[in-house]
């Protein structure tokens, strides 16, 4: 999808869930009989359909169909570039060497080095003997990958575009997975300063991915990340530095009592918010909110000196319009959480929160539409943080009228269904889902 984007090309496209999240539907099923994703139909000069569900392919199909002499953006070394092509294949094999690091690291269970003395770290020239071999592999393989990107004038693996490429693309999706299982794991933080020093072209690479808008739509948060991994690749077992492995868990998984809790922090140190536009541009437009360049609700820029209250105000807006404009269908989704919701017969599916077959506890449904009213008002309200505080204690005084008390726990169970599955960016940019967690978290302290 980001080579879509980036490349412009005009594209019909139709969301199938994954297996590990519900059925494929049979429309789908006939076109492509073994369900893989992504797939791309095409029709052929004679009429004839075929489904390519390759996605390096898909993406190289894409952009020969669409070359640069029509107008669109070049993704793949010219023909005639042989050094472009030897790089691009020396590029393709290092990701695939780095995948498999990580599978190494987050899907096994770690071990000590090649020697009880760490032997693989003493190559390194390393005297952290808590590191395990598997970990010392993994940044050892991630500091080519970094020399790779230091070795262009720009952040990008290709110096013949000024925007990224097919490779680039083939990393980013690994990458920002990386991120997450990484931190939520093995207590490894690769955007911290220690390591933005260590792999500075890396990080380089990462922030110019994301002052650029298209990336903000497709790019998820590390909770998300965490609970999708395991049904596709298997469980990731805990290891690594745990003195900042369990603090990076509890902030990921929104129980630390800072980052789903109001009043939240302007920025979130683990998962960085304002290295480029945290919202679309047009709701940043809309806020009149500043970039760090001066300019308003423009991509290419960040938006960590932007005005804190301005951009709390702005990402509370676009929560509370998105629950707004779907808040009859959230509530019954919602309500599924209740004592008596969920108890069909029904067919499971691997991804732990995915239930696309649950039935809503109907009892509740109106209390919970009315709680989740009462949280889109306070969303919604204007006139920065004295407003929001008042619309805070109105949210929580309407909840003790509203809600009875032999309802409120239920209802508190739904908010909190409701809560954890929240994902992004399906449902919310993370500066716009970490307000709604925060207030649903609010409406539950009061219910619960």
């Amino acid at each position: 999808m980001l080579l879509i984007e980036e490349k412009r090309v005009p594209i019909n496209i139709e969301l199938v869930p994954m297996r590990s999240y519900g059925d494929k539907p049979e429309s789908f099923l006939r076109i492509v009989p073994s369900g893989l994703l992504p797939a791309l139909l095409v029709e052929t000069s004679d009429g004839r359909k075929q489904a390519i569900t390759e996605s390096q392919v898909i993406m190289e199909l894409l952009d020969q169909w669409h070359p640069v002499e029509d107008g669109y953006r070049q993704m793949m070394p010219a023909e005639n570039d042989a050094e472009g092509k030897a790089r691009y294949k020396q590029l393709a094999n290092l990701e695939r060497e780095l995948f498999s690091w990580w599978c190494t690291l987050i899907f096994r269970p770690e071990g000590p080095g090649f020697s009880s003395g760490g032997m693989l770290k003493k190559l390194m020239g390393s005297n952290d003997d808590s590191m395990s071999g598997a970990m010392a592999g993994f940044l050892e393989c991630l500091s080519k990958v970094d020399s790779q990107l230091a070795s262009t004038s720009g952040p990008w693996f290709f110096d013949y575009a000024d925007h990224p490429t097919m490779m680039d693309f083939v990393y980013v999706s690994h990458v920002e997975r990386m991120l997450a299982s990484a931190a939520y794991w093995k207590g490894l933080n690769l955007r911290s300063d220690t390591y933005r020093t260590q792999f500075p072209a890396l990080n380089a690479w990462l922030d110019a991915f994301e002052k650029r808008e298209c990336y903000l739509a497709f790019k998820s948060d590390y909770y998300t990340h965490v609970m999708d991994i395991p049904p596709q690749y298997g469980p990731g077992y805990d290891g690594g530095f745990e003195e900042d492995r369990i603090p990076y868990q509890m902030s990921i998984s929104g129980k630390d009592g800072k980052s789903s809790t109001l009043p939240l922090s302007f920025d979130d140190s683990l998962q960085p918010l304002y290295r480029g536009p945290p919202l679309p541009l047009c709701a940043l437009k809309a806020a009149e909110i500043t970039g760090d360049n001066g300019s308003v609700g423009v991509e290419g820029t960040s938006y960590e000196k932007s005005d804190p209250e301005k951009m709390a105000e702005a990402c509370r807006q676009m929560a509370g319009w998105k629950l707004a404009g779907n808040g009859k269908n959230v509530a019954k989704f919602a309500s599924r959480g209740g004592p008596d919701g969920a108890k069909n017969r029904r067919k499971g599916f691997g991804a732990e929160l995915a239930d696309p077959y649950a039935l809503p506890d109907e009892q509740i449904i109106s209390s919970v539409d009315t709680a989740l009213q009462l949280v889109c008002t306070a969303l919604l309200t204007q006139g920065g943080s004295s407003a929001h505080e008042s619309a805070l204690t109105e949210m929580i005084a309407g909840l003790g009228e509203s809600i009875s008390k032999d309802k409120a726990r239920d209802v508190a169970s739904a908010l909190c269904y409701l809560r954890d599955r929240t994902g992004v960016p399906r449902d919310l940019p993370l500066a716009a889902a970490r307000q709604l967690r925060a207030h649903l978290n609010a409406a539950i302290d009061v219910l619960y």
